[in-house]
Formats: C-alpha cells, sequence, structure tokens
C-alpha cells in the first residue's frame, strides 16, 4: 500500500504484480498494537497463536483504483506479469485473510480503522514526507 500511495502521489504508474485478482486485508497497525497489549494482559493467550488483522478484503487492482481515488491522482494502473517480477517459480496466494474468529473469542478483538482510512493516513503520511526535503549523509572517498 505505501508503494501505491507514493506513486500514486508523485504521478508514476501505479503498479499491480499480477493480474490483480489477488486478494488481501490491511490491518491498522494501530489496531494490531492494541490487541498484542490485550492479549499479553491475557493469561489464557499464553502459547497460542493467533491471526491479526483486518477482514475487510479486497483485490490488488481493487486496491490500487481505491488509493488513486483517495490520493486524487490520474497515475495509470498497470499490471506487471510475475514473470517479469520474479524468479522463475514464484507463487502467490490468491486470497490471504486472516481468520479472527479465535482472537475474537479471546479478546473480542475487532478491527477498528476501516480500509479508506488506513489509506487516508497512508497518504498523509507520504504527502507530509514529499514536503520535506530529504539530508544525504555525503562520503568522500580518497
Amino acid at each position: 500500500m505505501p508503494n501505491f500511495c507514493h506513486q500514486a502521489l508523485t504521478g508514476e504508474p501505479i503498479t499491480v504484480f499480477g493480474d490483480g485478482k489477488q486478494s488481501r486485508c490491511f490491518g491498522y497497525v494501530g489496531d494490531v498494537v492494541e490487541a498484542f497489549g490485550k492479549l499479553i494482559r491475557t493469561d489464557s493467550a499464553i502459547g497460542q497463536v493467533f491471526n491479526l488483522g483486518s477482514n475487510e478484503e479486497i483485490t490488488m487492482s481493487g486496491l490500487a483504483e481505491r488509493v488513486r481515488q483517495i490520493a486524487g491522482s490520474r497515475s495509470p494502473i498497470t499490471h506487471v506479469p510475475y514473470e517479469k517480477a520474479y524468479e522463475a517459480g514464484f507463487e502467490d496466494m490468491r486470497r490471504r485473510i486472516p481468520s479472527l474468529e479465535k482472537i475474537g473469542r479471546f479478546i473480542d478483538y475487532r478491527p477498528k480503522t476501516l480500509l479508506d482510512e488506513i489509506i487516508e493516513r497512508v497518504v498523509g503520511f507520504e504527502r507530509s514526507n514529499q514536503l520535506q526535503p530529504v539530508a544525504y549523509g555525503v562520503a568522500s572517498a580518497s
């Protein structure tokens, strides 16, 4: 998502790898950190494995469109075949969706931050970073 936001704000093509039909769920880090805090205070969670994240599913092409819309961008969306982006034999999961039932039972976890708000926050972060001068260290070899 940060790459999509950066590309949208700089007018570069928004690059989607593969056909864009693969789906993902994007969770807000603040929601995840809050859940971790609750888990470490829950004795029955010790030794357990949990999925964390969001259950708001979107395709990668759909995400590129939403980012472009929220950023107010006219960047084109381009698809790069996996064969051109990765080494031979690369395989991608079509769907990555966390099962939140278990963590819901343990700490009543439900994601609070919707995808559009996450995108708005990332776009805002990228915008603020574009306005900041970047200082680079200079080293010389003698």
